[in-house]
């Protein structure tokens, strides 16, 4: 049995980073180390002093100590986790990438005035879960010992607790919204045939890289001659061993034709590898 030290080192990072900058954010209001107005999320500060921050930092607070803020936080650190060790397995820019397109949309959503919202962090970790929601569609969830709900409708669900309790319904729509949209141009779309192809963009991936965590498969990401160091989750087999670029013998075009021929029927089995997401990396259906 593993002991909470080591739970928290086998956690995957994007996951673990947006838990523990959460965790801070509400431990420094508790101390009133700072003042909840300046990390808000309001246009007027950022465009008129050019308070930029703001459109990170209000992502960060999921509300003062309490059991929804705890709440949330089990979400996070539950299905934001398993998504991470899932479908974006080895794909830690592609995950990366989904938070910051979300937070992004939700910017978006927030210039309408009766969308906007001083802080969106809930926002965002309900989008976690829509997104958790499609990606195991069928997994049995045990609520409180009562009943069995497909993870379909876990959102669904949450979204009638906070109706039933009085919370207020608009980070919930919001992040569901948020989490359809990206759902929607990256699996969805491209499946039913449209040529529009939402990529992780190239500068994520060199984020990671200079990050330093985490793999990811098929990532543009060159070696960065000046610091001489590479992309880590490029250069390391499953084995356990490092290979060099200098020594390893680079494949002639047909028999990387004949290696992709051969990877597609093991990602398609393996039973992890989400589906919609290899036509998006590779490029091809």
């Amino acid at each position: 049995m593993s002991t909470p030290g080591q739970y928290y080192q086998d956690l995957p990072p994007v996951a673990k980073a947006y838990g523990v900058l959460c965790l801070m954010t509400s431990g420094a209001y508790h101390l009133d180390l700072y003042n909840l107005g300046n990390i808000a999320l309001f246009y007027g500060p950022v465009i008129k002093r050019f308070q930029v921050w703001r459109l990170v930092t209000n992502f960060f607070f999921l509300g003062p100590f309490s059991l929804t803020f705890a709440f949330r936080l089990l979400l996070i650190a539950r299905h934001g986790v398993q998504l991470e060790r899932g479908p974006f397995d080895k794909r830690t820019a592609d995950y990366l990438w989904m938070y910051i397109f979300g937070a992004f949309s939700l910017l978006v959503m927030a210039l309408i005035p009766f969308l906007s919202t001083p802080f969106m962090g809930a926002s965002l970790v309900f989008m976690i879960v829509y997104v958790w929601g499609r990606e195991f569609p069928n997994e049995r969830l045990n609520i409180h010992g009562l009943f069995q709900l497909k993870g379909f409708y876990l959102p669904w669900y949450m979204l009638g607790v906070d109706l039933i309790l009085g919370n207020p319904l608009m980070p919930d729509l919001l992040g569901m919204a948020a989490g359809h949209l990206y759902y929607f141009l990256t699996v969805l779309y491209p499946l039913s045939g449209g040529r529009f192809d939402l990529k992780t963009p190239h500068w994520v991936h060199k984020l990671v890289a200079f990050w330093g965590v985490g793999y990811q498969q098929n990532a543009p990401v060159t070696r960065n001659t000046a610091a001489d160091v590479a992309f880590q989750g490029r250069s390391r087999r499953l084995g356990g061993t490092r290979t060099s670029a200098s020594t390893q013998a680079q494949p002639s075009s047909s028999e990387q034709v004949q290696q992709n021929a051969v990877a597609q029927p093991n990602q398609a089995n393996d039973g992890v590898a989400f589906r919609g997401r290899s036509y998006r990396l590779d490029g091809r259906q």
